[in-house]
């Protein structure tokens, strides 16, 4: 499996031969200002929730790709009257997909589109292929309903946590949640993007380490493969 950063909460995934994008926020982050959204494949994209810094290049994607909408029912319900193909999920909900199964758990945040529809319950995914496990949290507050991944699902090579604070989970949270989901490998996201969620990269890998766990903080446009 291979992650690549792109930038805010938005990562390109790929795994047996499909390529997945994760809530691709791309055009307007300055950060991300080297990436060129008319070459990313996708043959399908998981959305977490509705808010603009997550869905801001879904259309002009799906457009060119055909790419497949994963996402809740309210989510997935817009954009197929926008004409694009989708497949709903919800809280609790597994899927066979060709490129795995994907679990669709809990998130504790907000989700409305940018022209005020509403856009269901965010979620967070647990991508569980043949010889990976991954969390992708989505924007999530630190939640007890964590410590259910690895009862109920598998064991996990990766946790992809927000660590930028105000908005979502901060470093020290991030911390509990990496305990509660029993993977001390953390890919950081949702940080640096603007000004609320800035943070200093040696200090947050500091205290993971010293907590004996690592954390990935990938330059935007950079992968790991798993």
């Amino acid at each position: 499996m291979k992650i690549t950063y792109l930038g805010h909460a938005s990562l390109s995934i790929e795994a047996h031969a499909q390529t997945i994008l994760v809530d691709p926020y791309i055009t307007a982050n300055a950060l991300a200002g080297h990436i060129d959204i008319s070459k990313l494949e996708a043959d399908y994209m998981v959305l977490t929730h509705a808010h603009g810094d997550h869905i801001l290049d879904v259309e002009a994607i799906a457009k060119r790709t055909g790419a497949i909408i994963i996402s809740n029912f309210e989510i997935v319900t817009y954009y197929q009257n926008k004409g694009f193909d989708g497949h709903p999920m919800n809280h609790g909900g597994t899927w066979q997909f060709d490129f795995g199964k994907l679990h669709m758990v809990n998130a504790v945040h907000t989700s409305s589109f940018p022209d005020g529809t509403y856009g269901g319950n965010p979620a967070g995914f647990v991508l569980e292929t043949k010889h990976h496990c991954v969390y992708i949290a989505g924007d999530t507050a630190l939640t007890y309903d964590m410590k259910l991944i690895p009862k109920t699902i598998a064991k996990l090579d990766l946790a992809i946590l927000p660590i930028g604070d105000n908005f979502t989970m901060g470093i020290d949270s991030a911390i509990i949640a990496s305990d509660f989901v029993e993977c001390d490998k953390i890919l950081g996201y949702h940080y640096d993007t603007f000004g609320y969620i800035k943070i200093d990269h040696k200090q947050a890998k500091d205290k993971f380490t010293k907590k004996k766990k690592e954390l990935i903080l990938l330059d935007i446009g950079k992968h790991l493969k798993i």
